[in-house]
């Protein structure tokens, strides 16, 4: 059984940084990819950051404009996205999401980036 599980959300206000965190059990290769998705109330949820060939290749969506970084910890099944300058319009429930023969998705964690 995979299982995806995020933390590191919270408040934050623009400007600032926050660090999500996604482990993952369950996956019995080293191989596989990781996304981080979010959704914004109202909105469609979109990819903030993909990852390819197990790392080898990322990709991010327009809006993060080299704001934010999606990383691996060394030989360890934890995923992070380092999330800088965060703007308002960043709020949103965060999820880290992979496809290993069937799709998985942690249960969210909230980003609220305010003053």
């Amino acid at each position: 059984q995979v299982t995806l599980v995020e933390s590191g959300g919270g408040w934050v206000q623009p400007g600032g940084s926050l660090r999500l965190s996604c482990v993952a059990s369950g996956i019995s290769s080293s191989f596989y990819p990781m996304d981080w998705y979010r959704q914004i109330p109202g909105k469609e949820r979109e990819m903030v950051a993909r990852t390819l060939n197990s790392g080898t290749q990322v990709a991010y969506g327009d809006f993060v404009e080299g704001r934010f970084t999606i990383s691996r910890e060394n030989g360890m099944d934890k995923w992070y996205l380092q999330m800088n300058n965060l703007l308002p319009e960043d709020t949103a429930v965060y999820y880290c999401h992979t496809m290993i023969g069937a799709e998985y998705w942690g249960q969210g964690t909230q980003v609220t980036v305010s003053s």
